[in-house]
C-alpha cells in the first residue's frame, strides 16, 4: 500500500481535490438554483432532479470544456513552438526524447509500438486527441446545459421565447461563458511558461534546478 501511495500519490490527491471541489460547488448550486426557484414562487427541486438541470449541467461543463481547451492546445504549442529560458519549452538547441523516433525494440514499448501501422500513428498522437475530444464533449454539454438553463430562466420571467439547442450556439450568452474561461486558462498557461523563467520552486519538474540560468530553457 505504502508503494501504490508513494507511486500514484500525485493523481490520488488531485482526485480527491475534483471531488471535493465539484462535490462542494454541485451543494452550493443546488442551494442557489432553489434559492432563485424560490424568488418565483417556483417549487425547489430535490438534489438527485438538480443534477439533470440545466444550471447544473452548464455550471459543471462550461468549466470542463476550457481545461481540456487549454490543455489540448499547450500540448499541440509545444510541439514546435519555444520560449527560451522556460522550464516549460523543449530546448532550442538539443533535441528531446520526445523526438525520437519510435522504436519497438525499445524495452517495455507500449503495444501499439510494437504493432505499429494505424496503430503506432494514432498513438503519436493520442494524448492531443484525447483533449481535443473531451474539449467537444464537454463544449456540447455545456451548451445542452446552458440553453436548458436560458429557457427556463425565459419561462420564469414570463417571457414566450424559447430557443433550440442551435440557436442557442449562435448566442452571446454561450460565447460570453465560454470566452470569459478561456481566457483565463490561457493567462495561466501563461503564467507558469514566462514566470518559470525566472522563478524556482525546489523540487518541482515544472521549475528549472534553483542554480539554473534565467537563460536555460526546458528542465
Amino acid at each position: 500500500m505504502k508503494q501504490f501511495l508513494r507511486e500514484n500519490g500525485l493523481s490520488l490527491v488531485l482526485v480527491l481535490l475534483t471531488l471535493l471541489t465539484l462535490g462542494g460547488q454541485l451543494l452550493v448550486g443546488w442551494h442557489t438554483f432553489n434559492d432563485e426557484l424560490s424568488d418565483y414562487g417556483q417549487a425547489t427541486l430535490p438534489f438527485s432532479s438538480y443534477l439533470t438541470s440545466g444550471h447544473c449541467i452548464e455550471a459543471v461543463f462550461e468549466n470542463w470544456e476550457s481545461e481540456f481547451l487549454q490543455m489540448g492546445l499547450y500540448v499541440l504549442l509545444t510541439v514546435k513552438l519555444y520560449q527560451k529560458g522556460s522550464a516549460e519549452s523543449k530546448s532550442l538547441d538539443e533535441p528531446g526524447d520526445v523526438d525520437r523516433p519510435p522504436s519497438a525494440s525499445r524495452p517495455n514499448a507500449p503495444w501499439p509500438v510494437r504493432r505499429g501501422g494505424w496503430l503506432l500513428w494514432l498513438y503519436q498522437y493520442s494524448l492531443s486527441i484525447a483533449f481535443l475530444l473531451l474539449f467537444g464533449l464537454s463544449f456540447l454539454l455545456h451548451a445542452i446545459g446552458g440553453v436548458k438553463a436560458y429557457n427556463l430562466e425565459n419561462a420564469l420571467k414570463g417571457k414566450a421565447e424559447s430557443l433550440s439547442l442551435w440557436q442557442f450556439l449562435g448566442t452571446s450568452e454561450l460565447w460570453f461563458q465560454s470566452l470569459q474561461n478561456w481566457q483565463s486558462e490561457f493567462l495561466s498557461v501563461l503564467s507558469i511558461v514566462v514566470l518559470s523563467i525566472f522563478l524556482r520552486q525546489k523540487g518541482s519538474p515544472q521549475s528549472k534546478p534553483i542554480d539554473a540560468p534565467n537563460g536555460q530553457t526546458g528542465e
